[in-house]
């Protein structure tokens, strides 16, 4: 097991999706973090986080200095190199030319988390902040053109520092060091798999529960669908799921859902209808937070009023991932920004008498995906394409109407079928359709028209952290155009999304 103090680095997921990918579980701990509480956990290894702050700034986090005297290895990243060097006794100045970007390393020390790396690598610096002097006993071990301590070590205390960034793909030989730091330094087993882990979760699940039921939001989605297997798997017929049609999914969405949990499944299920409810409070609501925040209540109003139709139910459990933690606030108390809301992220109103239970919370949607296949999911509930808690909500851009509605799924449903068709829904992150709060001028049948338009969003991604616009071919964008133009009364022009994560966001609200 790794501990990872959390800095407030953008990076910090990245490097617990590092070290699991090694097969080495991590946890990611705040910098309040006590010394007991590190004791508790019996790391083998720690590793400090990047931050925005200087190491000087008022407020800047900082972690107890007793972690260097309990004798587990250390590896600090950017900030926390900056950290560790100054609790030890070093200092740290301010540079006279910031260094962001690529640039070259040069190894002095191929020993340590540096055995087996080239001399001479690509690394990703972002740093403001550098070394001025070592503590006593650390050596330096790297240098760039503009930083004279681009590593550093302190070989007998197992002490290890960089100032670069080795869990980003733009350092090349990034997951070789860290590789070197899990095994060869902290000298860590690979045991972490979906196996172990629902080994684990079962019996934590258990321990929580006890002999009291559980009520689940099924959405369909991956998340909660596997959130949904493993509960059943852990506690059976003490687990209650309920699915809400919320008015805002896709076409045949309910459908689906019912025949994959009651039916083939056989997970109880109980379905709630309330399209009706949720569109009457979203109209005229045309702010995007505003239609998150609302739809979140009245699914959690919903599910208590459920709840209170099952006698004994004190837990409800959701799918929560560790991004929808991270976009939502800072889960770890890292100076984060919020990007956006998610409705099941946040906690429960006072006035709900349920405790919650999260089993993915930790986990990244890759390692969900695992799990859903480990637990015997078919693959087209583990593969399917993540579907936003709001639905079809945020995909309409201004007010949320039926008659909107229905253009968008159809629009939605014609891009789906030709993606398959083209076989490559797979390969795709996401890929769907936003109704625009715009119309234009176009020529159907000779004859002038003024009606809507509709984007095509479509982007690859290994986790929703960051993601890239996908190249489809001209071809396809051609036939999804022609198609939804043709076949969705309403809509005169289709246009394509090519921008990134970040700095746009997969969601367009």
């Amino acid at each position: 097991m790794i501990l990872i103090i959390d800095f407030g680095s953008q990076y910090n997921q990245l490097i617990a999706r590092r070290v699991r990918e090694r097969h080495v579980y991590c946890e990611i701990e705040p910098p309040g973090i006590s010394i007991d509480a590190v004791k508790a956990l019996a790391p083998e290894g720690i590793i400090l986080s990047g931050g925005p702050a200087s190491i000087y700034s008022k407020g800047a986090p900082r972690v107890n200095k007793g972690i260097f005297e309990l004798g587990i290895p250390i590896l600090g990243i950017c900030y926390g190199l900056q950290y560790m060097v100054d609790s030890l006794g070093g200092k740290v100045i301010g540079s006279k030319k910031r260094e962001y970007g690529f640039a070259e390393l040069n190894i002095n020390n191929q020993t340590g988390i540096f055995a087996g790396v080239s001399p001479k690598t690509q690394c990703w610096m972002s740093h403001g902040d550098s070394i001025g002097e070592l503590p006593e006993g650390f050596v330096a071990t790297a240098s760039t053109d503009n930083t004279l301590v681009a590593a550093a070590q302190n070989a007998p205390r197992r002490f290890y520092g960089l100032q670069f960034h080795p869990e980003v793909a733009h350092t090349k030989e990034g997951k070789k060091i860290l590789a070197n730091f899990l095994f060869d330094v902290c000298r860590c087993e690979k045991s972490w798999s979906m196996k172990s882990f629902i080994e684990h979760a079962v019996d934590d699940i258990r321990a929580q529960v006890g002999k009291e039921k559980v009520i689940l939001g099924l959405s369909g989605g991956v998340d909660s669908s596997v959130a949904a297997v493993l509960l059943n798997k852990a506690i059976g017929h003490q687990l209650t799921c309920v699915f809400v049609d919320n008015g805002v999914l896709r076409a045949g969405e309910a459908a689906r859902v019912i025949e994959m949990f009651k039916k083939i499944l056989k997970i109880n299920l109980r379905f709630a209808r309330a399209g009706k409810i949720f569109l009457n409070k979203l109209k005229s609501v045309t702010d995007p937070e505003r239609k998150r925040k609302i739809i979140g209540r009245t699914f959690i109003d919903i599910f208590d009023k459920e709840a209170r139709k099952i006698k004994g139910v004190k837990f409800l459990a959701q799918g929560t991932l560790y991004p929808d933690l991270i976009e939502s606030r800072s889960a770890f108390g890292g100076p984060s920004a919020v990007i956006k809301s998610h409705h099941n992220v946040g906690g429960l109103p006072k006035t709900m008498k349920l405790k919650l239970i999260e089993p993915l919370k930790h986990l990244f949607k890759d390692e969900v995906r695992l799990l859903g296949k480990e637990l015997g999911l078919p693959d087209d509930v583990i593969w399917r394409q993540p579907f936003p808690g709001p639905g079809l909500a945020i995909r309409i851009i201004g007010e949320v109407t039926a008659q909107r509605l229905n253009v968008l799924r159809k629009a939605d449903t014609i891009l789906l079928e030709e993606i398959r068709a083209a076989n490559l829904y797979y390969e795709l992150w996401q890929s769907f359709t936003i109704l625009l709060p715009l119309k234009s001028v176009g020529i159907m049948g000779d004859q002038r028209t003024y009606e809507n338009i509709v984007a095509i969003r479509a982007v690859t991604s290994d986790d929703a952290m960051t993601a890239d616009w996908a190249r489809l071919p001209q071809e396809l964008l051609a036939r999804v155009s022609n198609r939804i133009i043709n076949e969705v009364r309403g809509i005169n022009r289709v246009v394509y999304d090519i921008s990134s994560k970040p700095p746009s966001t997969i969601e367009w609200e």
